[in-house]
């Protein structure tokens, strides 16, 4: 139980101080912090509150949307992520989660999006390596691709992440995102020394409407938890294990029970 970890967004309804209390009462070691609770709560009150706790932070989220070309845009994304990179220093973040974003609007060229994905992350990793934060790109499911990550593939991720040293880029193996993927246990096993950030959550059926908070607790979907697990160790992985899931029905349950149903979910589904 020691490597679980509360991601933010699984307790949504509340803020940073209540979220961090809540991870401690439920004996957990480590939270992932999203960045506007962040800023609503100020960066150095986070920053004390957190050493305080005594908790690990095992991401930031988010940084990324730096599919833009070359302009006013892009320059306002690449402001935004040293901004996001210096944050994730300041409160000890093992990394910082990248959604890289999706398709400039009005463009339907995917291949000038990921370039300009490579590019942007050519400004980003020195910045970030000197601050000893890496940049953890995260592939997103297809479903995703127009609006949100060009990245759709481990494989793709990997691509970019290897073309910078190890302490400046990584990826994040999110098992709702991957766990379709016919080779993600190839590439996987390709991912060792890279993996970031471990985010599970489960792949549920029928699909909700809004494809965003479409996430469940282990268990209440399609996804084989325990053989994730087994292969990012083998990887070499391990750090964290994050809870992150967007989910309105759960969102709306009272945040410590969905903590003691995420621990349980965890102890039964990814434990095993």
């Amino acid at each position: 139980m020691n490597r679980l970890s509360l991601n933010q967004k699984t307790v949504n309804s509340v803020g940073i101080e209540q979220a961090v209390k809540l991870t401690l009462e439920a004996g957990l070691e480590a939270i992932g912090v999203w960045r506007e609770p962040l800023a609503e709560y100020g960066l150095e009150n986070t920053k004390r509150l957190l050493v305080d706790s005594g908790l690990r932070v095992s991401s930031l989220c988010r940084g990324g949307f730096i599919t833009e070309p070359a302009g006013g845009l892009r320059e306002k994304a690449i402001s935004e992520n040293i901004v996001a990179i210096k944050e994730a220093a300041a409160i000890g973040a093992r990394c910082l989660v990248m959604v890289v974003g999706g398709l400039p609007v009005g463009s339907k060229d995917i291949n000038a999006a990921r370039q300009n994905v490579l590019d942007g992350i050519r400004q980003l990793a020195p910045i970030a390596g000197d601050l000893g934060v890496q940049l953890a790109l995260e592939p997103m499911h297809p479903i995703f691709t127009a609006d949100r990550g060009v990245l759709a593939t481990l494989e793709e991720a990997l691509d970019i992440a290897e073309q910078f040293p190890q302490e400046q880029v990584g990826v994040v193996i999110d098992t709702f995102h991957l766990w379709w993927d016919p080779a993600v246990e190839r590439m996987i096993e390709r991912s060792a020394g890279r993996i970031s950030s471990f985010q599970i959550c489960d792949w549920i059926t029928p699909f909700p409407g809004d494809a965003l908070l479409s996430r469940g607790m282990m268990g209440d979907g399609h996804i084989d938890f325990r053989h994730f697990r087994k292969m990012v160790e083998n990887a070499g992985y391990d750090g964290d294990i994050e809870v992150e899931i967007f989910n309105a029905d759960i969102w709306n349950e009272e945040p410590g029970e969905v903590i003691e149903r995420m621990k349980n979910a965890y102890k039964e589904f990814v434990l095993g």
